[in-house]
């Protein structure tokens, strides 16, 4: 016999890709409060965030992990350099490619909002436990590993 799914049932409550968008969506929302709250744009957050850890790091590699635009990214790295934030490298081998690094400045100043965003996180996982938690983030690195670069074939 076969069984009909029940009516209420939306694709989207099923389908992986609108899952991880609703919760990226509530999950940031909730945290993009407290970024405006000290005086941070989402972008500004994201770019010292992603620079926190002091590599330097490529405009277009840069402008993935945060989520712009390659020139709305490189006019917030012109503000931002102006205040001492983060500083321009060359690339030590390629000559179109300019790095990116936190300054000191920088680093100090997204200090206590990077502590946090991992509260923030703790906050949100804790219900799920360390193990699931730390399943889910491997699972979640697995995904984007295999669909970095654009569509397969």
């Amino acid at each position: 016999m076969k069984r009909n799914k029940p009516v209420d049932v939306h694709f989207v409550d099923s389908y992986l890709a609108a899952l991880l968008a609703q919760a990226s969506h509530r999950i940031s929302a909730e945290f993009h409060a407290v970024v405006r709250k000290h005086g941070f744009s989402v972008s500004e957050w994201r770019t010292l965030a992603t620079l926190s850890d002091g590599r330097a790091v490529s405009i277009g590699r840069l402008a993935e992990f945060t989520l712009s635009k390659q020139p709305t990214l490189t006019r917030l790295l012109d503000r931002m350099q102006r205040r001492g934030q983060v500083q321009r490298l060359p690339h030590a081998s390629d000559g179109r490619v300019t790095l990116v690094r936190i300054t000191p400045a920088g680093r100090r100043k997204v200090a206590a909002l990077i502590r946090l965003a991992e509260r923030h996180e703790q906050r949100v996982l804790q219900p799920f436990g360390l193990r699931r938690s730390q399943d889910l983030k491997s699972m979640l690195r697995g995904i984007i590993r295999l669909h970095t670069g654009g569509p397969r074939r």
